[in-house]
């Protein structure tokens, strides 16, 4: 599959300030989800598309030879292996909350420690030089997602660096028409809990951070993600958003929301040239580094 990326400076938010020495608790959403782990499978049919903004945050990155990293919601190890690649010297952990992903992970990089924990209560070892998070805090509650962030950072040495990367996507066509159906259908009432929380303002996230870093760099990128056809943006969000709105559901109902989704999507999205559908995915990144 071909990625396309689309960056003009009014989609672009940078907020920083540079150093003078230098020139999963969860929502509502997630509830349903508590008792049905993730699929590594099906997180990895679009593996490729999901790394792209793993390497773009990792370039924003300014530590070059960090002792110790923490790969926080590591899932199947995609992003861990591109952490290793770049700091083949350093100490490479990986936790996440779903053992299927685990699993996945540790196939994958044998030689690399992975965990099953909960990110609202990990406690890493201190000192730890990057955490590294990738599409993983738009699931915590809205008034934890800056507590966790905080005091993983208060855990680090003046110079460590916290990076994340989340979904900036809950007014795309893809994500507001998931809510649609679910208020529209026979399962309204099932689902009525299930949007997860809306995420920090780039200001607020800065605010929370500048006290107790020296660098609070923030930036957003839209991917234009080229995919087969209007199944496969189902197959996409199946693996990820679309989850608090299926779990909960019957066999039967499930289904049938899919069903309705799918044809939301084909108004939705025009057919390119070739026959293809391009979606649409804002991205966040957040990079901040302790004082």
């Amino acid at each position: 599959m071909v990625s396309l990326i689309k960056q003009l400076p009014f989609q672009r938010i940078y907020f920083s300030t540079m150093n003078p020495n230098n020139a999963r608790a969860l929502s509502s959403t997630a509830k349903a989800m508590v008792t049905k782990d993730w699929s590594a499978a099906q997180y990895l049919k679009f593996e490729d598309e999901r790394t792209l903004p793993v390497r773009d945050l990792l370039s924003r990155v300014p530590l070059q030879a960090p002792k110790r990293v923490v790969d926080l919601g590591c899932g199947p190890g995609n992003s861990t292996e591109v952490l290793a690649a770049r700091y083949p010297s350093a100490e490479i952990v990986g936790m996440d909350s779903s053992p299927d992903m685990i699993k996945k992970a540790e196939l994958r990089l044998p030689n690399v420690s992975f965990s099953v924990d909960d990110l609202t209560t990990y406690s890493p070892q201190p000192s730890t030089d990057l955490f590294f998070s990738n599409a993983v805090l738009h699931w915590l509650k809205k008034d934890e997602r800056i507590r966790v962030i905080k005091r993983l950072i208060e855990t680090q040495s003046p110079g460590g660096t916290f990076a994340f990367q989340v979904p900036d996507n809950m007014m795309e066509p893809s994500h507001v028409l998931m809510r649609e159906v679910a208020a529209t259908g026979p399962w309204a009432s099932t689902l009525s809990d299930s949007d997860r929380d809306d995420f920090q303002s780039p200001q607020e996230i800065y605010n929370h951070l500048k006290p107790i870093s020296s660098e609070v760099n923030i930036f957003r990128t839209e991917y234009h993600h080229s995919l087969e056809d209007h199944q496969a943006i189902v197959e996409w969000v199946k693996g990820t958003g679309l989850r608090p709105y299926v779990d909960p559901l019957s066999p039967q109902d499930k289904k049938a929301f899919l069903r309705e989704y799918l044809k939301s999507l084909e108004n939705a999205y025009p057919k390119t040239v070739d026959g293809r559908v391009l979606l649409r995915y804002p991205r966040l990144f957040v990079v901040a580094v302790k004082k």
